[in-house]
């Protein structure tokens, strides 16, 4: 999960307040001195982890708490909306010039993953908002930098322009937009140079290639595990470029990650984009509040609903929600469910976007082995098509032959069998209480 350290610290703090009848000053002392430690701990700059107390501190010892029926709740809620303000307060969307294309810079140090995000930008752009981008490889002192960027256009089936490693970088970026022009490509997003620190050269060229092309937005991509640097990095670049967002990368491994928080108060520049994963369908729209939620362990459920929505065939969902309400839901419907909840990613992360999983019994350290979906799916897969349809025929010579077939034991399958004959009772259960609470357009996620 995005900053699990400061997560797991957070989210203890602020239980020993939940639920309070009465919290006094001395209360919320405390906990704003956890709190403080935890972000310290979490590598979020001290001046602003100092001005973000101090608002809570205002607030949570303010009229709106002390005077409220559920004051434990209220502290909770201030954390959340100073959080919130933190990382930006709302939504910073995309740029969409009033003439075609709309031109994006991506800028930043090697390591950072600029090359990779500038092919996950683009797939973006596609999927979600039906644009046709071209890709333009401008960084000419390192030939992989060229060649990564033409695997990933080929990768995505996305045109990269390109005019070698001898072209100045400023006429390759000129040349690539009105190239898109005469091809109707409605984006240009330029992969430009980087180096191993901020200099002197680079700033120039990159100050160049901005004043010949003026973009519409200039990305910073940051490596969010990098600390303090990436701060200092931030910082420097935004002096010089005057850059329009930051996209923060390597934002699912880290485990502490708060430097990413320091970042839109120390530039004053929203985060755009989050990588959450290495695969190019992995980069988010970076939504504050959500963000907010998902550190103090509230969940994220419109992000769950998005991922379901793109991964989930919607008239697959319905026929679904009925089979289950019947209780006609069967083996095979299992292993397609299965398939269509991998697609939308490590189950540990969905699980975080789900309101109070973290505080359900069992879950709370839960840690979700891919492996043993893969034994799910052989068990499944080595019965016969009567027994998918009908688990109940199961008896003990056919449980040895599915262990046999499936490389498990007969525990492990007897195990799973009794396991989805509770999940259809609570499914069921699920599916009437979910009954006129449905989505937009009548959709539900996949696994209710």
């Amino acid at each position: 999960m995005a900053f699990e350290g400061l997560a797991d610290r957070l989210q203890s703090t602020i239980k020993k307040i939940t639920g309070k009848g009465k919290v006094s000053e001395q209360d919320v002392k405390e906990m704003t001195r956890e709190v403080r430690l935890a972000l310290l701990e979490a590598d979020v700059n001290f001046k602003v982890v100092k001005q973000l107390i101090t608002k809570i501190k205002e607030r949570a010892i303010g009229q709106e708490v002390m005077e409220s029926l559920t004051p434990g709740q209220q502290v909770i809620k201030v954390v959340k909306e100073e959080l919130t303000q933190l990382m930006g307060g709302e939504q910073s969307k995309i740029a969409v010039a009033d003439r075609s294309p709309t031109v994006i810079m991506m800028v930043g140090l090697q390591g950072a993953g600029k090359t990779t995000t500038t092919g996950k930008l683009a797939n973006h752009l596609r999927k979600k908002h039906n644009r046709n981008p071209l890709l333009v490889a401008c960084d000419v002192y390192r030939p992989a930098a060229i060649k990564q960027l033409e695997t990933l256009g080929t990768q995505l089936d996305m045109p990269v322009f390109s005019m070698g490693t001898e072209a100045n970088p400023v006429d390759i970026a000129h040349q690539a937009i009105e190239h898109a022009k005469e091809e109707h490509r409605d984006y240009v997003i330029i992969d430009t140079a980087g180096r191993l620190h901020v200099d002197e050269n680079l700033m120039d060229e990159l100050q160049s290639i901005k004043n010949d092309v003026k973009p519409d937005e200039i990305f910073l991509v940051v490596d969010s595990m990098t600390g303090q640097d990436a701060v200092n990095v931030a910082e420097s670049f935004n002096e010089q470029l005057d850059i329009t967002g930051v996209v923060l990368t390597k934002l699912d491994g880290d485990t502490r990650g708060g430097a990413a928080l320091s970042i839109k108060s120390v530039t004053d520049k929203p985060i755009k984009f989050a990588g959450m994963g290495e695969k190019l369908d992995q980069l988010e729209a970076f939504h504050p509040e959500r963000m907010a939620s998902r550190i103090l362990g509230m969940g994220d459920v419109l992000s769950l609903i998005e991922k379901a929505q793109t991964n989930v065939d919607e008239k697959q969902a319905k026929e679904l929600e009925e089979k289950m309400r019947t209780m006609s839901f069967t083996f095979d419907d299992f292993l397609e469910q299965m398939g269509q909840v991998k697609q939308m990613g490590p189950l540990d992360e969905l699980m975080d976007m789900i309101p109070g999983a973290g505080k359900m019994k069992g879950l709370k350290n839960a840690q979700f082995d891919e492996k043993q979906l893969g034994q799910v799916e052989a068990i499944i897969q080595s019965m016969t098509k009567k027994e998918r349809q009908e688990p109940s025929i199961i008896n003990g010579s056919r449980r040895k032959r599915i262990a046999k077939g499936s490389g498990t034991s007969v525990a492990q399958v007897n195990r799973l069998l009794k396991q989805f004959n509770e999940m259809k009772k609570m499914m069921k259960q699920m599916t009437n209480m979910q009954k006129g609470k449905k989505g937009k357009g009548g959709f539900n996620l996949p696994f209710m």
